[in-house]
């Protein structure tokens, strides 16, 4: 059997236009308060997200990621500092993936981390690595790029761009999210209203 490679990549769950759903996907976390408010919309309309979790980031905001997991979003890897993996060895990215498995578990120690992603999608020789440490590779149907903030109408148009099942790039971390937290309030209702609903992938 071939080791996993950049055709394993999730970019879409279970696509079906008759019954069409969104996977919502947030990097670069935890991040106070943008991430506190966000799962707070998130509790009222009831969905499930994907957060990509920075090692470091973790370790500065043990609490935040303990009410991510108690709140049932599922977890993933997005490296210990999001640095560039693209030309690092496999031994190198295997000890960086460690630690930042390593920081989650202290602190919500029977959590699953089920997926793993890329920083800057530069996926180099990442894949195998984090296949042989339990991850699947979660990459993205729909880039929103909300990491230089547009406004959040700019946003709420891009975000019309989901295609059935389809995984959306979102952030909750790396600078001011507001405008993601506020465009996301706006399209979940959106969305629902033109019969989609939202998943997480495994589901």
């Amino acid at each position: 059997m071939d080791a996993p490679g950049l055709a394993d990549l999730i970019r879409y769950v279970d696509p079906d236009p008759a019954a069409p759903t969104a996977v919502l996907t947030f990097d670069d976390g935890p991040n106070p308060p943008d991430t506190l408010t966000l799962l707070d919309l998130l509790a009222r309309e009831q969905v499930r997200a994907v957060f990509c979790l920075v090692g470091v980031q973790v370790e500065a905001h043990p609490d935040v990621v303990r009410r991510i997991a108690a709140d049932g979003h599922v977890l993933a890897n997005h490296s210990w500092r999001h640095d560039d993996l693209q030309e690092w060895s496999p031994e190198a990215v295997r000890a960086d993936l460690q630690r930042t498995l390593d920081a989650i578990h202290a602190v919500v120690p029977d959590a699953p981390v089920p997926f793993f992603r890329a920083p800057f999608g530069h996926w180099g020789r990442t894949v195998p690595v984090a296949a042989e440490l339990g991850m699947a590779p979660l990459e993205w149907q729909l880039a929103v790029e909300d990491w230089v903030p547009p406004g959040v109408d700019e946003l709420v148009r891009r975000l019309g761009g989901v295609e059935p099942g389809g995984v959306i790039l979102l952030h909750d971390g790396g600078g001011d999210r507001s405008q993601t937290v506020e465009a996301v309030a706006r399209v979940i209702p959106r969305l629902r209203a033109d019969g989609w609903g939202f998943t997480v992938p495994g589901a």
